[in-house]
């Protein structure tokens, strides 16, 4: 696995966030939390932290896209989500004070936020409203860690989880004409056969079937789905 060097902010510094968490915050809450922040930027493919290393804090995805992934003794990676702008990492461990249950590893160049465990735990003495919007950051995490599992574990075949995973991903792009969506899609065909549990062979072959059959289209590093409902139909033929 590639790594490359981080370089860290020298200071605390405010940062703006997006995300529901934040949203629930009260405006003394959120100036609390930005005070504790030390963002760092991250070159892609560079993990952030380790499943089972001591979870030392939560991380706030503020630029790039970070995947996260489990991993097992012989090798094999299943990935599970990928965190975008405004979304916490590693929460349910720092609150548990257990080992990180996953891997997080910047897909592109990304900016993180690091917030220390026992920082993060003082804030919620100091603004116990806030545990509401952990506990409904807490379920969402568990909802969508529940949709990849129906994903890997109860579709049928290799190009209805893709059609599924191509649907779920192009949620984050933007709109095109006729019902169709455009989002960058820049992962090797192995990565993302780790969402989906199948080989690179198997991706491959089913990306030229949705080309050939105009469901996807790709140009660079971006992917367009001309029309989301007939990619959507063909995933739950």
């Amino acid at each position: 696995m590639e790594r490359t060097y981080m370089t860290s902010s020298s200071c605390r510094t405010q940062v703006h966030t997006a995300g529901t968490f934040f949203n629930e915050l009260s405006p003394a809450a959120m100036q609390d939390l930005q005070s504790m922040q030390f963002p760092s930027s991250y070159a892609a493919n560079m993990v952030i932290f380790s499943e089972k290393d001591p979870a030392q804090g939560i991380y706030i995805v503020l630029e790039g896209e970070v995947k996260m992934s489990l991993n097992s003794s012989e090798g094999r990676r299943l990935s599970l989500a990928i965190a975008r702008r405004g979304e916490i990492l590693g929460m349910a461990s720092t609150l548990a004070g257990s080992p990180y249950d996953v891997t997080a590893e910047t897909l592109y160049p990304a900016k993180v936020a690091y917030i220390g465990r026992r920082d993060f735990l003082n804030f919620l003495t100091r603004h116990p409203e806030a545990y509401q919007a952990v506990i409904e950051e807490l379920s969402r995490g568990v909802t969508k860690a529940c949709d990849q599992l129906r994903t890997v574990g109860l579709s049928a075949t290799a190009p209805e989880k893709l059609a599924r995973l191509l649907l779920d991903w192009s949620d984050n792009g933007q709109a095109t004409e006729c019902g169709g969506s455009r989002f960058r899609f820049s992962m090797t065909h192995e990565e993302i056969g780790e969402f989906i549990g199948a080989s690179r062979e198997t991706v491959t072959r089913t990306l030229s079937t949705f080309r050939h059959r105009r469901l996807v289209d790709f140009k660079g590093s971006m992917m367009t789905i001309p029309n989301r409902n007939a990619l959507a139909n063909y995933a739950h033929a």
